[in-house]
């Protein structure tokens, strides 16, 4: 059995900075406090809480004198009002990437354009960007795209992780729906290798794994881009998720994960499917 592991599998460049920021200010300053959890996996959550980062529901929470975190999906313009009011220390791990996709909705709204946002609706990504301009419109499914009323001008941008495909299916019916119609492709460069990793690894291999917490919209996009592919395809979110009898027959396996997945779940995995396959070479990165 030989073992395929996507390069980009794993944390992205924007979540592993603000995971390595929430450790470095819980070892400065004792405690730091982060309004939800900084990426969806259970792993990283438990040993950051250990490590002292502490999630509360609401500023109000966050004893004084203590540094609140705003995380790499962005926050709420509200909140960050409230925390300057506040003259809290904010330590801001917002992605720059995210915050790009905030200036370009911003210039898509004083081009007088209705905006709307391809995205999980309730999402912390999502709510974020929606907080930079007035009344913008959520569409999360091509389904909810036709339901729109014609328009005369709109602008569009999309989560960070939305797929390629279901932005273009979202675009495709916007077309038809807005005489003056301008999309920026907000789909972060991270997301978009990873994707393009899976795809061909998932029509490549006998089995691919998916690494990722169910929590996550992420991990669960990217399983659903290699079952469309491959229907032996299985999302774990740990090493003893994995089933031996999934491996029974298999030659070739190819593994990936989502970007909230850290690097050590990823090797834990890796071992166990070595483990259960006999395998003594080392794995071979793609991409």
């Amino acid at each position: 059995m030989k073992i395929i592991v996507a390069k980009d599998a794993g944390y992205c460049f924007g979540v592993r900075d603000a995971v390595d920021l929430a450790y470095q200010t819980a070892e400065d300053d004792g405690d730091v406090y982060m309004l939800g959890h900084i990426v969806h996996n259970e792993n990283v959550v438990n040993d950051l809480d250990t490590a002292g980062a502490k999630v509360v529901e609401s500023l109000e929470n966050v004893p004084d004198g203590k540094p609140i975190l705003f995380r790499a999906h962005g926050t709420a313009n509200d909140v960050w009002d409230e925390a300057k009011n506040k003259q809290m220390n904010i330590v801001d791990a917002t992605c720059p990437l995210v915050k790009e996709i905030h200036d370009e909705v911003i210039q898509l709204e004083q081009e007088g354009r209705r905006i709307i946002i391809v995205g999980d609706h309730g999402h912390d990504e999502v709510v974020g960007i929606a907080s930079q301009v007035k009344n913008p419109t959520i569409v999360a499914t091509p389904e909810e795209a036709n339901a729109l009323r014609k328009m005369k001008r709109a602008g569009v941008v999309s989560q960070s992780t939305q797929t390629i495909e279901n932005v273009q299916d979202i675009i495709n019916i916007l077309m038809t729906k807005v005489f003056d119609l301008r999309f920026v492709n907000t789909i972060c460069f991270p997301t978009k290798r990873n994707q393009s990793q899976i795809k061909e690894l998932a029509e490549q291999c006998d089995i691919m794994i998916i690494i990722g917490s169910f929590t996550s919209a992420n991990s669960k996009r990217l399983t659903q881009l290699a079952l469309e592919r491959n229907k032996k395809s299985y999302q774990v979110t740990c090493a003893t998720d994995l089933d031996s009898d999934w491996f029974k027959d298999i030659e070739l396996v190819g593994i990936s994960a989502g970007a909230s997945t850290p690097d050590n779940i990823i090797e834990e995995v890796t071992t166990k499917i070595k483990e259960i396959g006999n395998v003594t070479e080392k794995e071979v990165v793609h991409g």
